[in-house]
């Protein structure tokens, strides 16, 4: 539990200019990962990114075109953050799940992922309101 506050309390210092870095451990899918947050030198927290703004096709989807897209969206995404990369996260958010939070994520060099997946068209600009459905 306590470092769980010190993960939220340490967000809460962060302003939306400055970045904070994190190490990817798990792709989710297209739009969601598990990463080591390194709050400090001494303090890192593992928890889910959900990239804030976009949204890729559903792994468990309503429609098998759906679930197709939503694996290629997940190889892209595994593609632009491997395993051990480091990225930075700007502008987190609290996630209406527990345990997440939304950032816009970049890459190492500084390539927004979110961007690079909307102009794939892998997924579709989100701004945290209702989602259109991926199954025609």
């Amino acid at each position: 539990m306590k470092r769980f506050f010190v993960f939220w309390v340490g967000l809460l210092l962060c302003t939306n200019a400055r970045g904070v870095p994190a190490t990817v451990n798990y792709i989710f899918d297209g739009d969601t990962f598990s990463a080591s947050v390194h709050l400090n030198e001494e303090v890192n927290v593992s928890v889910r990114v959900r990239l804030i703004n976009v949204d890729t096709p559903e792994i468990n989807g309503r429609c098998p075109d759906e679930i197709e897209k939503a694996i290629i969206a997940k190889n892209r995404l595994a593609e632009l953050l491997p395993i051990g990369s480091l990225v930075e996260l700007i502008n987190i958010k609290d996630d209406k799940y527990l345990g997440r939070i939304d950032a816009f994520v970049f890459t190492g060099d500084g390539k927004d992922v979110g961007e690079i997946l909307i102009k794939e068209n892998l997924g579709r600009p989100y701004d945290g309101g209702r989602r259109i459905g991926w199954c025609k």
